[in-house]
């Protein structure tokens, strides 16, 4: 067996053993009485009410609700700070003149932009779209001003030097140069994005997961509660895992993830 197929065995044991251990924790804690059973229920009983969500059709349509929503709010705020933190990184002057305007900008928690979201888009998915976009945003926006401002200034002046075009540099330079952030943006701004959906759907009332939560709570249901929650964890887990692995395989060239890989 290699060394590498040790180590991954070995990151995967101690992982199930640390799962194991909160589970027997959360069991232990309402067993015990150091916490009221009904503030928090048992880990058997709420994987016992994960089992019965699983078999509902109407919950698969809140998750599809939710990740709908997550999905169309990333790839909108990705696609704005790309194109945006791009040409402002690469125009000094725009860069002087927005810096203010987004150090302002950038502090504002989304959630203070719900009663907008709601007066103009009312109870619908834009106005959810509204607080993920702008949530999601500023995660790649910065990261693509630093990548951009990180290009080498010698192999700037040495493509100039040989006659490439912008596009070429555009390509062949900055964005290797800038992919790194980008990732590392992207990554965060998924987390980012699940969270202000799940937000949405508690306050704006908008279907999804989050909406499940409010009722379940309305309706004195602690179980399902935590059993929602359970499900919104996996589901963070899940985008950071699989984004994770995008960024190692899109930045297998790349010395931090090289470095990695030694390690």
């Amino acid at each position: 067996m290699s060394v590498s197929v040790r180590r991954a065995l070995r990151k995967v044991a101690l992982g199930a053993l640390g799962v194991l251990g909160f589970l027997l924790t959360w069991q232990l804690v309402p067993t015990l009485g150091l916490i009221d059973p009904r503030f928090l229920p048992t880990a058997t009983d709420t994987l016992a009410r994960l089992g019965l969500e699983f078999r509902d059709l109407e919950f698969w349509r809140n998750v599809g609700r939710t990740l709908t929503a997550w999905s169309l709010g990333l790839v909108i705020a990705v696609a704005l700070a790309l194109v945006l933190g791009t040409i402002i990184g690469l125009v000094p002057f725009l860069r002087r003149a927005t810096h203010s305007t987004v150090e302002f900008l950038r502090p504002i928690p989304s959630v203070a932009l719900i009663p907008l979201a709601i007066l103009v888009y009312g109870i619908q998915l834009p106005a959810a779209l509204v607080i993920i976009v702008f949530a999601s945003f500023w995660q790649v926006f910065v990261q693509v001003l630093y990548g951009v401002a990180d290009v080498d200034a010698v192999a700037r002046d040495t493509a100039r030097s040989f006659g490439l075009s912008r596009g070429s540099r555009l390509v062949n330079l900055i964005l290797p140069t800038a992919l790194p952030y980008l990732m590392t943006g992207i990554r965060l701004a998924a987390a980012v994005a699940l969270i202000l959906a799940v937000t949405a759907e508690m306050t704006i009332g908008v279907p999804g997961l989050g909406q499940l939560i409010i009722l379940a709570r309305g309706a004195g249901d602690t179980v399902t509660v935590y059993a929602i929650v359970v499900v919104t964890g996996l589901l963070g887990l899940i985008i950071n895992l699989v984004f994770r692995a995008v960024e190692r395989r899109s930045l297998s060239w790349h010395q931090s993830v090289r470095g990695e890989e030694v390690l």
